[in-house]
């Protein structure tokens, strides 16, 4: 983990000079994460093309803002199989798509009792087999003048399937310029989406 916060260093000191890092603290008092777990409306560093259309880093809040109830709540995950249709996401799969940098992901297990229950189990963090760093696929809008993501998931491996029913998707780096292009067609690089990951329990 020290590895990939070490190669995470410049993107988050690229997120953390913006103008953007200081408006989330001024006007929503919201620092961004620089380091440990990034928890949903948390702000983190996120890679999506900038004004001349080439890679870029903003703080970005975690989750899309929705109505329920008269309340305001965050959907944070967009299942990739409706993306494409669903309302809520269909502008951001075509043309507002991001990448979500970080050394791990965190999944807690998942278990199903004899009733029927979900019970959580151990916490573990996942990530590609062999590589330091995790590229999260994502979506992105604007929010009152904010940048917000949702991560993107699919079905899980059958090694993670124990530990979880979904998984984020997650490319090699040298897919992230294809990615976020806004002129790209999303579904081209869903065929490159990596399977081969490495989970630990976590004992922090």
């Amino acid at each position: 983990m020290e590895k990939g916060s070490t190669l995470l260093a410049p993107i988050i000191d690229k997120a953390l000079s913006s103008k953007l890092a200081k408006k989330f603290q001024l006007e929503m008092s919201k620092a961004m994460i620089t380091e440990g777990e990034v928890c949903p409306t948390d702000v983190a560093p996120v890679i999506a093309p900038g004004k001349d259309g080439k890679r870029a880093v903003f703080p970005m809040k975690w989750g899309f803002s929705i109505q329920i109830g008269g309340k305001t709540k965050p959907v944070v995950n967009a299942r990739i199989e409706t993306a494409s249709s669903k309302a809520l996401f269909k502008e951001a799969w075509a043309r507002h798509r991001c990448v979500i940098p970080a050394s791990w992901y965190i999944e807690w297990e998942h278990q199903k009792g004899s009733n029927g229950k979900i019970t959580t189990g151990d916490r573990y963090v996942i990530q590609p087999n062999g590589d330091v760093i995790t590229w999260l696929c994502g979506l992105y809008r604007i929010e009152d003048g904010f940048p917000v993501f949702v991560i993107l998931t699919r079905e899980p491996t059958p090694e993670l399937a124990r530990i979880h029913d979904r998984m984020p998707v997650i490319l090699p780096e040298d897919k992230i310029d294809g990615w976020i292009d806004p002129a790209s067609d999303p579904t081209d690089f869903i065929p490159f989406a990596i399977t081969d990951m490495y989970a630990e329990i976590s004992e922090d």
